[in-house]
């Protein structure tokens, strides 16, 4: 884990509200316009854990954007209407990404909103295909899990959310409110690169739920209940001949990409 502390700090009531309060009119904007925007990081995993969501305040995880997932078909309506909400876009991102990812300004804020198209591009590819129809107003469960799991140098903010996440919801081979680890199991069974990165983070994320006092033994148990279930269904699904072959090589190759943060 990094040492760096990324979405970590003090955030009031005030503040926190401004986030929210624009998401939702962001998603309102969204829904008029037939458009199919999706929330994704801090603000998604608040939205989907009413129960543990004031975790995140009491451990110190802030918001510092407003993410969202969507379909690159539909960019260019996305842009309209972010501009109509008093956005504009950095386009240099959305060039140097070849349109995987757009980034709005608000004029007069700080406030900024990252859009990625079709796929999260990070350390691992997550798509989004066919699976932004699943859940609404955010991605699936099963995705939310595996933004924070792919993250190689993985940020104390990424391990706070899936803590929430996990203490949430259930795990079960459905999209049903609960965290569809079947689909998680097989993304990894035919990488073995996504499979190592997200077996990795499982191990960080229980050692780190037993290291926060705000926890309760209850909860610190529960977590490790999840994580020990995921792991089980990952290790138990098959495994293609790609990952097969990868899995020979292991560590002595580098099985993932570096992410330069785009702020």
């Amino acid at each position: 884990m990094t040492d760096v502390p990324i979405g970590m700090g003090d955030q009031d009531r005030v503040d926190r509200d401004r986030f929210e309060n624009e998401l939702k009119r962001i998603l309102r904007a969204s829904e008029e316009a037939d458009l199919m925007l999706r929330v994704i990081g801090s603000l998604a995993f608040q939205m989907h854990c009413p129960e543990f969501g004031s975790i995140q305040q009491e451990l110190g995880r802030v918001y510092t954007d407003i993410d969202f997932a969507a379909y690159r078909k539909q960019a260019k309506a996305l842009q309209a209407m972010m501009a109509g909400l008093g956005y504009t876009e950095n386009r240099e991102v959305y060039i140097v990404s070849e349109g995987d990812r757009a980034i709005f300004d608000k004029h007069g804020t700080d406030l900024h909103v990252d859009i990625f198209y079709d796929k999260l591009d990070f350390c691992h590819v997550i798509s989004w295909n066919g699976r932004l129809e699943v859940d609404s107003p955010t991605i699936p469960l099963a995705e939310m899990l595996l933004e924070k799991m792919q993250i190689v140098k993985i940020n104390e903010k990424d391990i706070i959310d899936t803590i929430m996440l996990l203490l949430e919801h259930p795990l079960d081979d459905n999209d049903d409110e609960v965290i569809n680890i079947a689909r998680v199991a097989q993304l990894c069974g035919s990488d073995w690169g996504l499979w190592r990165t997200t077996t990795m983070n499982l191990e960080k994320v229980n050692l780190m739920a037993h290291s926060y006092p705000q926890l309760s033994e209850q909860q610190k148990a529960e977590v490790t209940a999840k994580v020990e279930q995921a792991q089980a269904s990952i290790e138990k699904e098959p495994k293609s001949m790609a990952w097969r072959l990868r899995s020979r090589v292991g560590d002595r190759v580098k099985w993932y990409k570096d992410v330069d943060e785009v702020h």
